[in-house]
C-alpha cells in the first residue's frame, strides 16, 4: 500500500513543478505488462483465499514475481527515477532471498499496527533473527494513516523513485520559459 502514497506524492510533486496530468499519457514503459503482471501476482498472493491454497509455494512465487518486476524496471532504466525504483526493489529482493522468501517485519512495528502477529503469508512476516535486518520492514506508518503498514528502506526508495518518475513525466514536454536578461517576454504570438 506504500506505493499508493508514492503515486499521490508523485502527482502532487508533478503539479507543484508545473506539470500536467495529461503528460503521463506520453510516458512509455517497455515491458509494462510484466510490471503490471508481477504486481497483480503479488496482490493476489497476499490475499488470504489465495494464501490458503498455495501454501509453501508462496515464497517462490513472491521471489519470482519480484524478480520479474525488477527485470522490467531495469529495462526502463533510462526513465528518470527508475534506477531509484530498481535500487529499492533490489534491496527488498536481497532481504527476501536472505530470509527464505519472506520479508521480515519488526515485531514492534507490527505491534504499532495493532496486531501482535501476521496470520497469513504476506509481503511481511515475523522472522526470528532476520538476516540483513536494516533492509527489512522496520518502519511503520501510524495506524491513523489510511492503509497503514510496515515498510522497508527499499520500499521507501521504490516510493521516491515512483514519485520522481511521475513528477518528471508530468513535467516533460513543457517548453522551457527562457527570457534573456534585460528583455521582456513577448506577448501574443
Amino acid at each position: 500500500m506504500f506505493i499508493l502514497y508514492a503515486l499521490l506524492f508523485g502527482l502532487i510533486a508533478g503539479f507543484l513543478v508545473g506539470g500536467r496530468l495529461g503528460a503521463l499519457a506520453d510516458l512509455r514503459l517497455r515491458w509494462s505488462a510484466v510490471i503490471i503482471g508481477g504486481l497483480v501476482i503479488q496482490i493476489l498472493l497476499f490475499s488470504e483465499p489465495v494464501t490458503d491454497r498455495i501454501g509453501s509455494l508462496g515464497p517462490p512465487i513472491y521471489v519470482a514475481s519480484t524478480a520479474m518486476v525488477i527485470a522490467a524496471i531495469v529495462v526502463n532504466r533510462a526513465v528518470p527515477g527508475m534506477l531509484i525504483v530498481a535500487l529499492g526493489a533490489a534491496s527488498n529482493l536481497t532481504a527476501i532471498l536472505a530470509n527464505g522468501g519472506y520479508m521480515p517485519a519488526d515485531p514492534g512495528a507490527i505491534a504499532v499496527l495493532g496486531t501482535a502477529h501476521l496470520t497469513a503469508y504476506s509481503n511481511s512476516a515475523i522472522v526470528p533473527d532476520p538476516v540483513l535486518w536494516p533492509l527489512t520492514d522496520i518502519f511503520v506508518l501510524p495506524r491513523w494513516v489510511p492503509l497503514a503498514n510496515v515498510f522497508s528502506v527499499g520500499d521507501l526508495a521504490i516510493g521516491v523513485g515512483i514519485a520522481v518518475v511521475i513528477a518528471v513525466a508530468m513535467r516533460a514536454g513543457r517548453a522551457p520559459s527562457i527570457v534573456a536578461p534585460g528583455s521582456t517576454p513577448a506577448v501574443g504570438g
